[in-house]
């Protein structure tokens, strides 16, 4: 009975051990199932987090980039697409055989031109490299200024230049004064337009070759290197008459031409004189290049031969800094813009007697 009793007891504390550990085993099998599965989802875990916090970095630097470019936008500007011209046109054709139609208009002339507008001509294709004024000197050659006109606006247009012509008319009787009206045309000229280069131009002489560039340069140029009325030579070694162009600076630092010439010769020897006691130097084209075909024509009346010219010659060292542009004085009757040119009528007192 003891005995039986001893051995129950035993078996229930042997079941009570046995119970206790089977709850330590499967206590211990759950934690390291947990464990075995937590270990094996903790990568995949970090590297979900990793990708989320990487897709937000992204995100971020994105939005920032898009702020920066926002911030430092700026408004566009409409910027032309137009070049500078070309140093050579691809227009020019070199040497033209000249006519000269009887029954010329101006109204064909102004049909013939009708990019010219108020007597201004702009290249469209790109932006000219000079601004030039063209100046002629005139009185009572209507033809001669329409012949002129009709071959001289294609032959600028081919050097694509922005241009203007302004041909300033002596109204009055007095005797004509080319070297007073080159002045009056450089000084209104300048007050419509900043021009870079002066072309002062006789209205008989007509350009026969486009590669006779009417641009200024470092230097004083003369054009008319030859004409048809010589056979195509120069008329003396110091000729600087006919076609000459001179930039504002250098005009303007010669003091212009002298008002005292009137009638016929000796104004263009003044200003090469001019030229020269400036330390400048008068450059020419090549000769086959720098060809004019004079318009046959007969003395004017009121041009004639002026006597007094040597006598003047022999002054322009003692008065060329007070005889010119700051001393010339005109009656501007009025500015008229023509379709084909600018018409700039003025009126000059009677000249003073040579002292």
């Amino acid at each position: 009975m003891g005995f039986s009793f001893g051995v129950l007891h035993l078996s229930y504390k042997f079941r009570l051990l046995l119970v206790l550990a089977l709850c330590v085993m499967v206590v211990g099998w759950a934690s390291s199932n947990y464990i075995m599965v937590a270990l094996q989802e903790t990568p995949k875990a970090k590297g979900l987090l990793d990708n989320l916090v990487l897709e937000r970095e992204e995100e971020e630097e994105e939005e920032n980039q898009n702020k920066q470019m926002i911030s430092t936008m700026k408004v566009p500007t409409v910027k032309s697409t137009v070049g500078q011209c070309p140093a050579r046109s691809p227009y020019l054709r070199g040497p033209s055989k000249l006519t000269f139609k009887a029954s010329l208009t101006l109204e064909e002339v102004e049909e013939e031109n009708p990019q010219v507008m108020k007597g201004r001509y702009h290249p469209a294709e790109c932006s000219a490299l000079q601004r030039v004024a063209i100046l002629i000197p005139h009185r009572n050659r209507e033809k001669h200024l329409l012949y002129l006109l009709e071959h001289l606006h294609p032959f600028l247009q081919r050097q694509q230049l922005d241009y203007g012509i302004y041909v300033i008319h002596q109204a009055g009787n007095t005797k004509f004064n080319r070297a007073k009206l080159l002045n009056v045309g450089y000084l209104e000229a300048l007050k419509e337009e900043n021009w870079d280069c002066f072309i002062f131009h006789d209205v008989d002489l007509v350009p026969e070759n486009d590669f006779n560039m009417y641009t200024c340069g470092k230097q004083p140029k003369h054009l008319v290197v030859g004409r048809n009325s010589t056979g195509y030579r120069l008329r003396y070694q110091g000729y600087f008459g006919g076609v000459t162009a001179l930039t504002r600076d250098q005009f303007s630092k010669v003091n212009g031409f002298s008002n005292n010439y009137w009638g016929w010769g000796g104004e263009d020897d003044d200003l090469r004189i001019r030229v020269e006691m400036q330390k400048m130097k008068v450059m020419r084209p090549s000769p086959d290049i720098a060809k004019y075909t004079m318009i046959f024509h007969t003395r004017d009346r009121g041009n004639e031969e002026n006597g007094e010219r040597m006598k003047l010659l022999r002054q322009v060292s003692r008065v060329w800094k007070t005889d010119g542009l700051n001393s010339c004085s005109y009656k501007l009757l009025s500015v008229e813009h023509n379709p084909l040119y600018i018409n700039v009528t003025v009126h000059f007192s009677m000249q003073p007697k040579v002292s």
